[in-house]
């Protein structure tokens, strides 16, 4: 059985104000969204994480599971935003999982919109934020983050091929506690810049791979093709479809079809 991840990413210092205040660690769990959100409605304080060793039934994004085995970071954290802040939690968690990566392993990930991160077009993290309205008003938003450390990819049938995880990527073992630490740190940095009226919206762009090129963009039930432009001051993507028209995306995936800059 693996260690208390948390108890060894505390021995090595956090240094937050918000995210970290309280955490949990479940050597098992069958989501820490779930538990998160169950945190948040009974009125944990803003900042509580919910850190998991295996989920056994981790989720990603448009109702996907997320493949969830030991030796990998999975966590979820609870925030409070303001209606400033609500629209870039996604955005700004995409951005601290990119330096956590970058200032743990060497490694420069970029972003495939709206919040895949990638190495080398292989995806090493994932994104899934869920908040709650109670009375008018967003009661909280839950940020979920997996990040691949140690997982084989290539033996796992449904991500083989398109996935790939730190430790591959490096080409050494990386400790999963200073990833976490790192991540949770600059979670903290940015939401409270975020908080005080700021935007990440600026770094997060710079990270897109998807602007400037052909893509295939599935949204709902329906699907476009067309050139990915840029993105709004939300994070929506502008893309710009074959018969010249351009559509404003708020959600859903794309895949490339060549560059074009």
């Amino acid at each position: 059985m693996a260690g208390n991840l948390v108890a060894a990413t505390l021995k090595g210092g956090l240094f937050t104000r918000v995210v970290g205040r309280r955490l949990l660690f479940f050597q098992e769990i069958s989501s820490t969204m779930d538990e998160a959100a169950r945190q948040a409605a009974a009125g944990t304080e803003e900042g509580t994480v919910v850190v998991a060793e295996n989920q056994t039934a981790g989720r990603g994004r448009q109702g996907r599971d997320w493949v969830s085995r030991q030796g990998n970071l999975y966590l979820s954290v609870v925030f409070r935003p303001s209606p400033h802040a609500l629209p870039f939690v996604t955005i700004l968690s995409a951005v601290a999982t990119v330096r956590a990566i970058r200032k743990t392993t060497g490694l420069e990930p970029r972003i495939k919109w709206p919040n895949d991160i990638q190495l080398d077009g292989r995806k090493v993290a994932g994104i899934l934020v869920e908040s709650a309205v109670q009375g008018g008003v967003v009661a909280y938003a839950i940020a979920g983050i997996g990040i691949n450390v140690n997982l084989e990819t290539d033996h796992v049938r449904d991500i083989a091929g398109f996935a790939t995880a730190l430790n591959a990527a490096a080409g050494r073992p990386v400790a999963r506690e200073e990833v976490l630490r790192q991540l949770l740190q600059e979670l903290d940095a940015l939401y409270l810049q975020t908080a005080q009226g700021g935007s990440p919206l600026a770094e997060w762009r710079g990270l897109l791979d998807t602007l400037g090129q052909w893509v295939r963009a599935y949204s709902g039930n329906e699907t476009h093709m067309g050139h990915a432009e840029d993105v709004d001051g939300l994070g929506n993507l502008l893309l710009r479809l074959e018969d010249g028209r351009r559509i404003t995306l708020t959600a859903g995936d794309v895949t490339l079809h060549g560059l074009e800059r």
